[in-house]
């Protein structure tokens, strides 16, 4: 399982997205294969070579559609930068959603490219005074941003992406000219999306940032880092098309991160008056929206109350969301808060044929050696019901698989 480290001192855009990614590994005909199940392929052509800004070189990416109804230039807000040439067509949110889901692609593509689009649909929609279905999304709507986000859903996918981490987002800065007038940079959409995310301004004197790279970045990255510190295994360019007075250009680290010290926070109140149940409800809303960890600990209050302490997990991104429904949904005030450095061995899933169907197992490591492995509970409970055997024998089974592999 991979984890990446997203270096956004020029901004990111879709297209310079997708070329860092084939430039980190990524197959390029595994691309247009998974890209041509949307059944687009009459519609545009992926165009990828090989290109450079001020010395540095990488990968470029180019959506040519094949069908082009030319739109002034700068009459819409450009959603993902540098000169794609775009297919102006005005699409809702839902028709994106049913284009995505009605695909041959797989369940986990769909889910990641239908969550980068929800989040220009939020953004959009609170601009415009709009609901987020309704949403016309402009060129963001248009074939070239959907293959940028559905090819970014299978870079994630063929990398086998399990965390990305993330530096400051330069946005640029200065005007653009857009359908609704002159407007300044960042785009309104891309600075919705971005709020609570560390951002830079005016580095660039131009547009550094689109709607789509902010939604990419919203959408997957997992915590943003001042001072990273790791092992660096592969780097990749994605080169940008406008030039500008530093590199124009998107750096994605492969990292190794087996035993990396990650900063986390952890969130504490003390609660004696509310509902075990509601509790239980408030457990799996923050669990839902990412916390890494939910749990209580039972303990006395003032008057000698029975009560328990409810401590949270949880990265610097989702922080604010995690305390906004620690607060709607507890009977909490108040709350403790301190940074913690949490330690991890390096962890995938395979999935196993055993006597009763398929099982997830999960699988830890250290320094390449696998240490532990832990079968996924749910997963036993149903071939157990399914199968009519004691879930004791289902995980035997999936015991016997794993002590027959080397380096158990």
């Amino acid at each position: 399982m991979s984890v990446l480290y997203y270096d956004c001192f020029s901004g990111i855009s879709g297209d310079m997205h997708l070329g860092a990614l084939l430039d980190l590994g990524v197959d390029e005909t595994h691309l247009k294969t998974e890209l041509s199940k949307l059944g687009l392929d009459e519609h545009f052509k992926l165009e990828v070579t090989s290109s450079s800004k001020m010395g540095i070189c990488g990968t470029r990416v180019d959506v040519k559609l094949k069908e082009e109804r030319h739109t002034p230039a700068n009459t819409m807000w450009h959603t993902h930068a540098h000169h794609h040439e775009h297919h102006h067509e005005h699409r809702t949110y839902q028709s994106i959603e049913a284009l995505i889901q009605t695909s041959d692609l797989s369940s986990s593509i769909k889910k990641r490219s239908i969550a980068m689009f929800w989040e220009i649909a939020v953004a959009e929609g609170k601009i415009h005074g709009k609901a987020p279905h309704e949403v016309g999304f402009h060129e963001v709507g248009a074939i070239d941003s959907i293959v940028d986000i559905v090819g970014a859903a299978i870079c994630f996918e063929a990398l086998h992406v399990k965390k990305i981490i993330a530096s400051s987002i330069e946005l640029g800065g200065g005007f653009v000219t857009c359908a609704h007038g002159t407007f300044p940079v960042p785009a309104p959409a891309t600075l919705e999306i971005l709020k609570g995310i560390p951002i830079t301004l005016n580095r660039i004197h131009a547009e550094a940032t689109t709607p789509t790279g902010a939604a990419i970045i919203k959408s997957n990255v997992e915590s943003f880092e001042v001072s990273p510190c790791f092992n660096i295994e592969k780097i990749g360019y994605g080169i940008g098309h406008n030039d500008f007075s530093i590199p124009n250009v998107l750096r994605v680290c492969l990292i190794n991160e087996e035993t990396r010290h990650e900063e986390e926070i952890v969130l504490e109140c003390n609660l004696d008056d509310m509902s075990p149940e509601i509790l239980a409800y408030a457990q799996e809303r923050l669990f839902e929206v990412g916390v890494k960890d939910v749990y209580t600990t039972a303990i006395t209050t003032k008057k000698n109350r029975l009560g328990v302490k409810l401590s949270l997990l949880v990265t610097k991104a989702k922080e604010q969301e995690a305390m906004r429904i620690l607060f709607e949904e507890t009977s909490s005030i108040g709350l403790r808060r301190y940074k913690v450095d949490k330690i991890a061995l390096e962890r995938h899933m395979e999935r196993l044929e055993t006597p009763f169907g398929l099982i997830e197992v999960k699988c830890s490591f250290y320094q390449g050696k696998l240490l532990k492995y832990k079968a996924e509970y749910e997963q036993c409970k149903n071939a157990a019901r399914s199968y009519h055997v004691p879930i004791s024998k289902v995980y035997d089974s999936v015991s016997r698989i794993m002590e027959k592999r080397e380096n158990v």
